[in-house]
């Protein structure tokens, strides 16, 4: 009888360290889950999912339709794909718009791949920079941090009362409209102007 209950318990036992056993990776994906659903942004009406790159991501903003025409024009759709990291300062087609009549169109052309190249590039900077990351860099030089663009030419970020700027080399500022957009290979900043090298 004693071997019987015996049995029995070890069998409760075994059935109740297996059901633990099981729940406990649920409750971790179930976290990862909810920390990934943290920090996906909604940029242009859709979803930017930290688990995308950049283009997967660029490609569902209803926002930024301009820059994703110009990145595969430019031919940089492969690098921004690419394992990076990025940090990339992204115009919306707002800004795109608030350039002079034509110079978009004018981009576009294939003998202008050059020039849009370089500006596109001007958005780029290499590494990954978060918005906690620019506010340490600002504080440490008076507010404000320079930034190296892939292009070759630096970007000034500058904060005061919570807002944040970007400041091209030909002194135009652009406000950053939307920070930490974590990519699976960088991070973007929604900026409202296009920075000119």
């Amino acid at each position: 009888m004693k071997t019987l209950s015996r049995m029995r318990a070890l069998a409760v036992g075994l059935s109740m360290a297996l059901t633990t056993a099981a729940m406990v990776p649920m409750a971790v994906a179930g976290q990862m889950e909810s920390m990934s659903m943290q920090k996906t942004v909604m940029v242009g009406g859709a979803a930017m999912y930290p688990t995308k790159n950049i283009i997967e991501n660029a490609v569902n903003s209803k926002d930024h339709t301009t820059l994703v025409a110009a990145v595969k024009a430019a031919g940089l759709v492969e690098t921004l794909e690419g394992a990076g990291p990025f940090t990339v300062f992204a115009p919306t087609n707002e800004a795109f718009a608030a350039l002079p009549a034509g110079t978009v169109d004018n981009l576009l052309k294939p003998e202008n791949k050059a020039t849009l190249t370089k500006i596109l590039t001007y958005h780029v900077v290499p590494g990954k920079y978060t918005a906690h990351d620019l506010a340490k860099l600002a504080k440490a030089h008076g507010g404000k941090t320079m930034l190296k663009t892939v292009e070759g030419e630096s970007i000034t970020v500058a904060g005061k009362n919570g807002k944040w700027t970007v400041t091209d080399a030909k002194g135009n500022v652009a406000n950053i409209t939307i920070a930490d957009v974590t990519q699976s290979n960088g991070e973007i900043f929604v900026i409202d102007k296009v920075l000119m090298p």
